[in-house]
């Protein structure tokens, strides 16, 4: 969703979605200025024992804005998007990016892998894929 749909994230679920309090609460304590960065996302899923897309779920049903993308897609003010193309990719990088496309997409979990995999750091295997021109998809909040 773009920042036209705020305020109305919740849309995005059908009618009589249900709230997870446990969830909800830890949100709504580490939300600042009506926003929740990624990371935070991510450690509620872990402390809760969940999906990050309940968290995102939740996220949504509170009206919270996504700030702070780890792969740096989104989330940066004015900025939106902070990723930078990368100035070369590895033929190895290249490769194991190619094998995980899905309908020529890479999903956001899997870029997560490839990083560790490699031992880069998130925003790096974005601006891999900057370079390639492949885009990612399917983030795992659920904000794209």
């Amino acid at each position: 969703m773009t920042h036209h749909d705020e305020g109305h994230y919740a849309m995005k679920h059908p009618p009589g979605t249900v709230l997870n309090k446990d969830i909800a609460e830890r949100v709504q304590a580490r939300v600042k200025d009506g926003r929740i960065t990624c990371a935070a996302a991510h450690r509620i899923a872990g402390e809760c024992g969940v999906e990050p897309k309940d968290v995102g779920i939740a996220i949504d049903l509170l009206e919270v804005r996504i700030a702070g993308c780890q792969l740096g897609l989104y989330g940066y003010g004015s900025k939106g998007r902070v990723v930078e193309p990368a100035r070369e990719v590895s033929t190895e990088l290249e490769a194991a990016i190619g094998k995980s496309l899905v309908d020529g997409r890479l999903t956001c979990r899997t870029s997560w892998d490839i990083a560790e995999q490699f031992g880069i750091t998130r925003m790096e295997i974005s601006a891999a894929c900057e370079t390639l021109k492949i885009r990612i998809t399917s983030c795992q909040l659920g904000s794209f």
